[in-house]
This record gives structure tokens, sequence and C-alpha cells, in this order.
């Protein structure tokens, strides 16, 4: 197993994928690959700075750190939707994509199997499976929702940086085995969940220099191990170099 390394962590999950026949199931994933594919080029990642994982309903992308963060942030509340957009429009509402995005980041390790392994990687996946963000996707008439991890939020989104509104963002809390957790969810909260978030309190973040945000407490999904895939015929090695593997 490799020694894990800082990648910034995003992913992307189809809603209501299981309930498709597989016609429409494959579909989806080829809008789905472009969505994220055209996503990065516009936010100037590079396919040698990305590692790709494809869990079937869902596309888990590892990003160097090189890449500027805050521009990554900007592409998805703003490109994303309208790729989004532009295809939806031109389908029947049955086959309409809807997606579920999470920005995270922290240590991954690729093992001997090509598997990725890491508590940070597993933090994020709670994220994109939590009820807050499942919530505020089926309350929205928008094609898709982002949510932040806290470390994302505070070390980029809460500074404003152009193009991203902080006050934009809702704090949510996660609850899982290994304790709470908390994580940022774009636009307004979703009114299934706690008291506070029925009622529209604000919980201020503790840690924060923000505006106070309302706060919604639910249990999060276990997650398990996943494969990888190689981008590109490459297998990225995790120290900045990129092997080719095409056969």
């Amino acid at each position: 197993m490799t020694d894990p390394v800082y990648r910034t962590i995003l992913l992307f999950d189809i809603e209501q994928y299981g309930s498709r026949d597989d016609v429409e199931q494959a579909f989806l994933r080829r809008v789905l690959y472009d969505v994220v594919d055209t996503t990065l080029r516009t936010a100037d990642v590079d396919e040698t700075a990305r590692l790709r994982a494809d869990r079937g309903d869902s596309v888990m992308e590892l990003i160097d750190t090189a890449v500027p963060v805050p521009n990554l942030v900007k592409t998805l509340l703003t490109e994303t939707p309208a790729l989004l957009h532009n295809k939806n429009r031109l389908l029947a509402d049955s086959a309409r994509m809807r997606l579920r995005i999470v920005l995270s980041s922290g240590y991954v390790a690729v093992d001997e199997l090509d598997g990725w392994v890491g508590s940070d990687l597993n933090h994020a996946v709670r994220l994109l499976d939590s009820d807050p963000l499942r919530d505020a996707l089926k309350q929205r008439e928008a094609d898709c929702v982002l949510c932040v991890s806290d470390g994302i939020y505070k070390g980029v989104v809460r500074h404003g940086p152009l193009g991203v509104r902080p006050e934009e963002f809702h704090r949510s809390t996660v609850e899982t085995k290994e304790g709470p957790t908390v994580a940022w969810v774009h636009g307004e909260p979703a009114t299934h969940g706690s008291p506070e978030a029925a009622s529209g309190t604000a919980a201020p973040d503790p840690e924060a220099a923000a505006p106070r945000h309302n706060d919604t407490r639910i249990k999060g999904d276990q997650y398990g191990q996943t494969g990888g895939t190689l981008h590109g015929g490459q297998h990225f090695d995790f120290t900045g170099r990129a092997r080719d593997e095409r056969r």
C-alpha cells in the first residue's frame, strides 16, 4: 500500500440511480462522466493531476493540491449547474439527472488492489450519503446540490473568494459511529430533520467568523471499501508522477 497523500476529494452521486433500468443507467453514466470531465476542465484541472474511481452510480476524484480549491468551489456553484440544466432541459422528466456533490480533502492511500483507503475518504462518502444532503436535493428544483466539509468551509468558503458567498451555506451536523461531524450545504436548509431546521432556528459555528446558520442532526451511513479505476489510461502514483498503463 502506498503512503497516504493529501488530496482534494470530489464526489458526485446520481439521485435515484437504482430505480432506473439498465438502458437509463448506462445513459446517466455517460452524462455523469461528461459533466465531471467538463467541470474539471473548466476548473483548470489537468488530467495528470487527478485520479478517478467509479462506483457505478457515482464518481470519485482525487485532485492534486496544486489545483486551487477556490476555483473548484466557484466552478461547482456556477458551471456544473449550468451543464446539468443544458442537458436536462432536452430530456423527459423520467430521464433527468440530479446530483449530490461533496468537496472535501484529506489523506488517501492506494492499496495493492488499487483500492482507496483512508478515514478522510470515509468521512467524505458519509457526507455524500447523509440525510441533510439527500433532503436538500429532494426539496429543491435545482439539478444539483453542493456540500463542503468543515475544513473546506473554514479554509476557503468562509473567506468569500471571488464568486463564492459564504452566507449561502448552512451548517449541518452528521452523526457517525466516530461521533458528530460538521458539513456545510449550499442553499436553504431542508425542512426535514431537527426541530432547529424545521423552525429555522440558527446554530452558530463556534470556530468560524461567519453568520449564524441552521443545524441539522442525522445519522450517517457506514462506508465500505471501494475500488479505484485508472483515468485516461494512467495510474497516479500519489507522488505527483503518472505512469502509462495502457494495454
